[in-house]
């Protein structure tokens, strides 16, 4: 089991990505980069990223004392992480046997994005109404970035800062628990959007979309921003049959009936 490194051999051909560069000194640099966060938060914190970029892939065992040991705490918060991990429907703890990543739930998928979708309509509603220029500068600011880390094909960079991106746009209008919900319900949507990268959901496109929501938010127009989150986040639901197709091993096909 790998928390950080590379990806296992065989891995990154399989989802289309290359190896991911983290070293063991980078994870415990961003937990240490939380210290007003509870230690298990921030555990499962690096092991919820290490599921979503596939570096813990679907069916492997997870054991509380190797990642203890890999990251330098305690098993209690560990065991702490784990329990999160299983109600963000990204484990499953098995008495006796063990703790193991289960594969991606389309049903779950759907589940979040609708949840996901709902909670940002309001948080866009008042971040047209609240955000500042300094909001705005600080929002181009993470394009930039976004744009640098596509033409460098950083995934995982990218990913860090699409979750950054509308981060900053719950927290700066004060919906902290908003953005909460709405990131303790979508990991399986993540992993899925983390697969769409290589070539199901180009990157310029989801560019384009951020784009679009700040445009919209610093007009002042409020039809414009909601429609361009809604365009976003039901990018999802175009790339998501494709890659259930693509990669079975990865999926359990539970799909709604009324999807099928």
């Amino acid at each position: 089991m790998v928390v950080w490194g590379n990806a296992r051999q065989g891995a990154p051909a399989a989802v289309g990505h290359p190896d991911l560069p983290p070293q063991r000194d980078r994870v415990l640099s961003r937990i240490e980069a939380g210290l007003d966060e509870p230690i298990a938060r921030r555990v499962f914190r690096e092991l919820r990223t290490a599921i979503v970029t596939m570096r813990i892939r679907p069916g492997e065992a997870v054991s509380e004392q190797d990642v203890a040991d890999q990251l330098g705490v305690s098993r209690q918060p560990v065991r702490e992480a784990f329990i999160k991990l299983r109600e963000a429907g990204l484990v499953s703890i098995r008495p006796q046997r063990g703790t193991f990543v289960v594969k991606i739930s389309v049903r779950q998928v759907f589940d979040a994005r609708f949840v996901r979708e709902a909670l940002e309509l309001a948080v866009v509603r008042r971040a047209v109404a609240e955000l500042k220029a300094a909001d705005i500068t600080l929002l181009r600011s993470n394009l930039d970035e976004q744009t640098a880390a596509a033409a460098d094909k950083d995934p995982g960079r990218f990913l860090d800062l699409d979750e950054a991106f509308h981060r900053t746009i719950a927290l700066q209008v004060g919906c902290e628990h908003a953005w909460r919900v709405v990131e303790d319900t979508k990991a399986q949507m993540d992993r899925v959007r983390y697969l769409s990268l290589a070539d199901a959901t180009p990157v310029p496109r989801l560019i384009a979309q951020h784009v679009a929501i700040v445009d919209a938010i610093e007009a002042r127009d409020v039809e414009a921003a909601e429609s361009a989150v809604r365009l976003h986040l039901r990018e999802i639901l175009t790339s998501l049959p494709e890659l259930a197709t693509r990669f079975p091993d990865l999926f359990t096909d539970d799909t709604p009936a009324n999807l099928r």
